[in-house]
């Protein structure tokens, strides 16, 4: 159970501080401070909750690590869920932030949910987005599960990680937000509804995919590797 409640919370403290400085900080900040907020997020929680549930904190990574025969599918399954309601209770903080100040207005702030076409910064097309969160998904997914793999790379793992978290946003921000986690994407969509969560499916999706031949991709490099 200690795992489950990690995931909850490095998953809720993900979205709180990555959506939440994305959506307050709108018009006053910028990709780079955004990405980073992501990044840090997941520094920050992969160092309080890494040794006790690995700090997958995303259903996507959850999905490579079930697949590469890390975790099982019963563990798989609690970790989905506890990151889907992390996520729904981090967007839910940032809601009542937001909704609590006189100068924010959710409506136009938003909760940091993903888009493309016209909620997309530069209208990326829904082919055009699918791809980038395919990719994105993949890189990171790659990275995640070869820094986990090496017990010598234990102590710069999380930096490593959120490193690669942040340049990953640097690059989707400006396309779709950013989501390469399902959890993530959810939550958010969910609380603003309308076309937000009417697009939310390529956000839930493309990252799997991504991470699905992220772990197919890991394995055919682990077995070249053995040979």
């Amino acid at each position: 159970m200690k795992k489950y409640v990690c995931e909850f919370i490095g998953t809720a403290v993900l979205v709180l501080f990555g959506c939440g400085v994305a959506a307050i900080g709108k018009d006053v900040v910028g990709t780079l401070e955004i990405a980073l907020a992501f990044g840090l997020s997941i520094v920050a929680m992969a160092y309080v909750i890494g040794n006790i549930s690995g700090c997958h904190v995303n259903p996507a990574v959850s999905l490579a690590m079930l697949i590469d025969k890390r975790i099982d599918f019963k563990d798989f399954c609690g970790y989905v869920i506890a990151q889907i309601l992390g996520a729904f209770c981090g967007a839910t903080l940032l809601y009542f932030i937001i909704t609590n100040n006189l100068l924010l207005d959710v409506t136009y702030n938003g909760l940091g949910a993903n888009g493309f076409e016209a909620l997309s910064a530069n209208g990326i097309t829904m082919g055009g987005a699918f791809l980038v969160e395919f990719l994105l998904t993949l890189v990171f997914v790659f990275t995640v599960l070869g820094v986990t793999a090496d017990e010598s790379k234990s102590s710069v793992a999380g930096i490593v990680i959120g490193l690669t978290l942040t340049f990953v946003h640097i690059m989707g921000i400006p396309l779709t937000g950013t989501s390469v986690n399902p959890a993530r994407s959810l939550a958010p969509a969910v609380l603003m509804g309308g076309e937000a969560l009417s697009q939310v499916w390529l956000f839930i999706v493309a990252p799997l995919v991504g991470a699905a031949v992220a772990a197919l991709l890991f394995k055919l490099v682990k077995s070249e590797k053995k040979s």
